[in-house]
């Protein structure tokens, strides 16, 4: 039984909590508030409590799907990208950028959705972009 705790960041919100993912045989099985961190001082809200939660939950996608014939199927990733680009091209170029939004995800990291909200505004033209994380 190898068990041992990680120090990381938690990725629901802006604030940059720490605390300790506990891991078990490679398993994330719970959350440890660090103590020692500035941000959070000990201290974490629901989401930071259960944030391994969604680490390896059965329920997660992890290859991409496309609705053929109203199924869904798993597809490659360039199948998938290449079909994503020509929708947004497709949208854009009949009713404009705005046409489009984005959602942004608490799972990712800031920095992605960073990225994301730069792609909506320089490459599709649109300041629809929102998030799930709002404090």
């Amino acid at each position: 039984m190898d068990y041992r705790t990680v120090l990381t960041t938690c990725t629901y919100c802006g604030c940059g909590c720490n605390f300790y993912l506990e891991v078990l045989d490679g398993e994330p099985i719970g959350t440890i508030p660090c103590k020692t961190s500035p941000v959070n001082e000990g201290k974490l809200c629901i989401k930071g409590w259960n944030v391994h939660e969604f680490i390896r939950n059965e329920k997660r996608l992890t290859t991409p799907l496309i609705r053929k014939n109203g199924v869904l199927e798993e597809v490659g990733w360039d199948e998938a990208l290449d079909f994503t680009v020509s929708k947004l091209k497709e949208i854009t170029d009949r009713n404009g950028g705005d046409a489009i939004g984005f959602l942004t995800s608490a799972k990712v990291t800031n920095e992605e959705n960073y990225l994301l909200q730069k792609f909506a505004r320089a490459a599709v033209g649109t300041n629809s972009v929102d998030h799930c994380a709002r404090l």
